[in-house]
C-alpha cells in the first residue's frame, strides 16, 4: 500500500490544494480522470468564451445599424476561431508535462474509486491497469460533475452532444447548418447564442415556461424575446424521443400542459440539461461520507465532509458549479486543512455571469426567494435606456433588447441580490460583489472574539456593510454605463414594507 500526505482527484481547483501540499514538504498524490485543468480550462468556461466573444461582435455588428454604422458581415473563419480554441485547451499538456517533473508528486490519470475511508484505487486511463491501494491521511475530493443526460427514447442510438464531447472528439469541422439544443439554462444559452450568431438555424427546447430559470422572470422574458428573433424557441416541451430522418436526426417534443407532440429535425444534438454527480465513478457508497438526494457530497460550513479529513470543494459539492466559486473554496480548505483557526465558507454572495446575448450577470438572491426567506426588502430597476450611454449605444424605451439592472435590498438596505441584463452585464454587477462582501471585518464581537474568523460575515457587519450607501455617497462618471448601475437606488419601491414606517 502507498502512503500520502495528502490525495486530491480533481486537477481543476485541486491544483490549488496540491501546490499547499507541496509547499509544506508533504508527499501528495493527484488523480485526474480526463485532461489536467478540469472542466473551466479544458471543456468549459474558457474555451466556450473563445467561441463566445466573436458571436457578439457578429450581434453587435448589426445593432449598430440603429445608431447609423452599416457593417457587411462576410462570414466567420472557423478555422481561426477553432485554432485559437485550442490553443487554450491544449495548454494542459504543459501543464501535464509540469508535474510529472515535480519531487513529492505522484500524478495518476485515471478513474479513482474508493474502496475504504482513506483508500482508493486507480485504473489508468492508458491501458486500464488498476493501482492500489492508495491510502490518504487528508484527502480533498475536487472531481466535478458531469453532463446529465434525460431519459430520452433512442437518444443513445442516435447519438448527441454534451460540452464535454464537444470540447473533444465531438469537435465540428465546421459550423452545422441546424443544431437542436435540449435545455434552456446558462450552457444551453450560451451555445444557441454561439451558433445561432454563426449562421447555424438553432432550435432550442426547454421543459421549463422559461429560458435561463435561475435569474430573474423579467430576464427570463427579455432575454427569450431576442432569442425569437435569431432561433426557434420551444418552452413547455418535454424531449421524449429521437430518431434518425434520412441522415437528420429527429426529435419528438410533447408539451407538458397539453401532452400535444411536435416534431423537429436537425443535423445534430446538443444536449444540456444540467449537470450530475461523479459520485457513482468514486464509488462513495464504500465509504461514510454522506451525499444528498441528488448525489451530491455533503460538507459543512468549514467544507468537511463527514468522515473527518477528507474536504470536499467545487462542483463535487453540487453548489454553484462555478470556477471561481471552487478556487475561494480551495483557498479557505487550504486554510482549514492546514490552520489551527477555521474559516467558514460563505455562500451568500456567489457571483456569475451568463455569456449569452442580451449578456446576463448574477450575484445573490431573487426577489422571490428574498421573499420567501421572509425579508422585507425594496426592489428598483434602472434601464439601459434611461442613461446617456444606454441612448448612445442605441437602446431605447420599450425596446424588446432594452437591458437593465434590478436590486433587491432590505429594509436596513443591505443588498440582497442584484441582476443585470444586457452589455457588459458581467462587469456592472461587479461592484454589488464588491459591496456585499464589504465592512464585515471593522469591528469586533464582545465575549466572542476567539470566534471571529468563523462567525457569518453578517453577525459583525459595520452600520453600511453591504448596503448601498457607498453608492449613494459616491460621484458616478457621466455618461457610462455605469449610470444603469449606479442610478438604480434612485428607484427604489416597497414590495412587503409599510412605507407609513418608512423614512426616506
Amino acid at each position: 500500500m502507498d502512503l500520502y500526505d495528502l490525495i486530491v482527484i480533481g486537477s481543476g481547483a485541486g491544483l490549488s490544494i496540491i501546490n499547499a501540499g507541496l509547499r509544506r514538504g508533504l508527499k501528495c498524490a493527484l488523480i485526474e480522470n480526463t485532461k489536467i485543468g478540469a472542466t473551466c480550462l479544458t471543456r468549459g468556461c474558457i474555451p466556450s468564451k473563445v467561441l463566445v466573444y466573436p458571436a457578439d461582435i457578429i450581434r453587435e455588428a448589426r445593432h449598430v445599424n440603429k445608431i447609423g454604422v452599416n457593417l457587411k458581415f462576410k462570414g466567420i473563419d472557423w478555422d481561426l476561431i477553432s485554432k485559437r480554441v485550442w490553443s487554450q485547451i491544449n495548454e494542459e499538456k504543459e501543464m501535464h508535462k509540469g508535474l510529472l517533473e515535480i519531487k513529492n508528486l505522484d500524478l495518476f490519470m485515471g478513474n479513482a474509486e474508493f474502496i475504504g475511508n482513506y483508500e482508493l484505487k486507480v485504473t489508468l486511463n492508458k491501458d486500464n491497469t488498476i493501482i492500489g491501494p492508495l491510502k490518504g491521511n487528508k484527502i480533498v475530493i475536487a472531481s466535478g460533475g458531469r453532463a446529465l443526460i434525460p431519459p430520452i427514447k433512442g437518444i443513445e442510438d442516435v447519438g448527441y452532444i454534451t460540452s464535454e464531447s464537444f470540447f473533444g472528439e465531438k469537435y465540428p469541422k465546421k459550423p452545422w447548418k441546424s443544431l437542436i439544443l435540449i435545455g434552456g439554462g446558462i450552457i444551453a444559452a450560451e451555445f444557441a447564442h454561439i451558433f445561432s450568431a454563426y449562421g447555424t438555424e438553432v432550435t432550442i427546447v426547454e421543459m421549463l415556461p422559461r429560458l435561463v430559470s435561475t435569474e430573474e422572470p423579467e430576464i427570463s422574458s427579455i432575454v427569450e424575446r431576442v432569442f425569437k428573433k435569431n432561433m426557434n424557441v420551444y418552452l413547455n416541451q418535454k424531449a421524449i424521443e429521437v430518431k434518425l430522418n434520412n441522415g437528420m436526426k429527429k426529435v419528438i417534443l410533447e408539451d407538458i400542459n397539453t401532452k400535444e407532440r411536435t416534431e423537429i429535425e436537425a443535423e445534430e444534438i446538443f444536449i444540456a440539461t444540467g449537470r450530475r454527480s461523479n459520485t457513482d465513478i468514486l464509488r462513495i457508497e464504500n465509504t461514510n461520507i454522506e451525499l444528498d438526494k441528488r448525489g451530491w457530497i455533503i460538507t459543512n460550513e468549514f467544507l468537511e465532509t463527514t468522515v473527518n479529513n477528507i474536504w470536499c470543494i467545487g462542483d463535487a459539492n453540487g453548489l454553484y458549479p462555478f470556477r471561481h466559486k471552487a478556487n475561494l473554496e480551495a483557498r479557505i480548505c487550504i486554510n482549514n486543512m492546514f490552520m489551527e483557526q477555521k474559516q467558514i465558507m460563505d455562500y451568500s454572495s456567489v457571483p456569475w455571469a451568463v455569456f449569452t446575448y442580451p449578456q446576463i450577470a448574477h450575484v445573490g438572491i431573487t426577489e422571490e426567494e428574498a421573499i420567501k426567506k421572509e425579508y422585507k426588502i425594496y426592489i428598483a430597476k434602472n434601464r439601459y435606456s434611461s442613461v446617456a450611454k444606454g441612448f448612445a449605444m442605441g437602446y431605447d424605451e420599450g425596446d424588446e433588447n432594452d437591458g437593465f439592472v434590478k436590486l433587491i435590498v432590505d429594509q436596513s438596505y443591505r443588498i440582497l441580490g442584484a441582476h443585470i441584463v444586457g452589455p457588459e452585464a458581467a462587469i456592472l454587477v461587479q461592484p454589488f460583489v464588491y459591496l456585499m462582501n464589504s465592512g464585515f471585518t471593522c469591528t469586533s464581537i464582545e465575549n466572542n472574539i476567539e470566534r471571529e474568523d468563523i462567525l457569518p460575515k453578517t453577525a459583525y457587519a459595520c452600520p453600511e456593510g453591504g448596503s448601498f450607501l457607498p453608492i449613494y455617497n459616491s460621484m458616478i462618471i457621466h455618461p457610462s454605463l455605469n449610470e444603469v448601475t449606479g442610478w438604480v437606488i434612485g428607484n427604489l419601491t416597497p414590495v412587503n414594507i409599510d412605507i407609513q414606517h418608512h423614512h426616506s
